[in-house]
């Protein structure tokens, strides 16, 4: 077990199986860039253990965060409001733009490059830019199902769903009520996957070109048509069997 008299080489062998071991080393090891940057490497949330002079280590900071954003989390402030390596993070993973610093987050300009470098960046942008119409169309280029993030009124433009839905066919799920009742969206979403039907509004699932993309493409869609024309369908599908047992006689 590691504690504050182990020696450097224990401590460095210990942090490669176990970055959180970091914990137990001594305030002089914890200042240890190979040892805090191996501790990280094996997993970033163990930089809460290193020292402060690491956490606001610009040089080693942005080394650490090439292995993995979340770095980032414990960063030292001024770190987590510096755009290159908030950029450099979220080029890993996007999802660590939340850990950014609140005026990153509201920089329009900045926030149109990180979506642009992984779209779940829009997530933790400030509610302004999430109703950005530039910005929101980026972030769904980049990865479609992030429309759940857009404001209201960006989720009732079809333009913006249309576009985030030729990325991922899911984002239909997010997209307002007035488009899962379009006729042309919701067209789109079936002929993509026919599951969707499940999220088009009641009317929609009796349209007969709608539910047979649905179907085509995806046979389970069936328990999603509507009562009227699932009792339609059965009773063409019986009168096809009467008249095909005559036409045996």
């Amino acid at each position: 077990m590691i504690n504050e008299f182990s020696s450097r080489d224990e401590v460095l062998e210990a942090v490669k199986e176990d970055g959180n071991v970091l914990r137990y080393a001594s305030k002089k090891l914890k200042l240890d860039r190979e040892i805090v940057m191996e501790a990280v490497n094996e997993n970033p949330f163990s930089l809460l253990y290193a020292s402060n002079e690491l956490k606001g280590d610009r040089a080693f900071i942005m080394e650490a965060v090439k292995e993995s954003g979340y770095v980032l989390r414990y960063a030292s402030e001024e770190l987590r409001g510096d755009q290159e390596v908030v950029l450099k993070a979220v080029k890993q993973s996007g999802f660590v733009f939340k850990y950014a610093a609140e005026e990153l987050k509201a920089d329009r300009a900045f926030v149109l490059e990180s979506v642009k470098e992984c779209g779940y960046a829009l997530q933790h942008a400030s509610e302004e830019l999430r109703g950005d119409r530039e910005v929101v169309m980026e972030a769904v280029k980049q990865c479609g199902i992030v429309l759940e993030y857009a404001s209201d009124t960006l989720r009732r433009d079809k333009f913006v769903v249309l576009e985030a839905m030729k990325e991922n066919e899911w984002a239909f799920e997010d997209a307002s009520e007035e488009l899962r009742g379009d006729r042309e969206v919701v067209l789109e979403a079936v002929k993509k996957n026919g599951k969707l039907l499940e999220y088009a509004l009641k009317g929609l699932k009796g349209d007969r070109e709608i539910v047979m993309e649905s179907v085509k493409n995806d046979a389970r869609a069936l328990k999603y048509v509507s009562e009227e024309l699932k009792q339609e369908m059965v009773d063409c599908w019986i009168k096809a069997m009467e008249k095909e047992k005559e036409n045996d006689k």
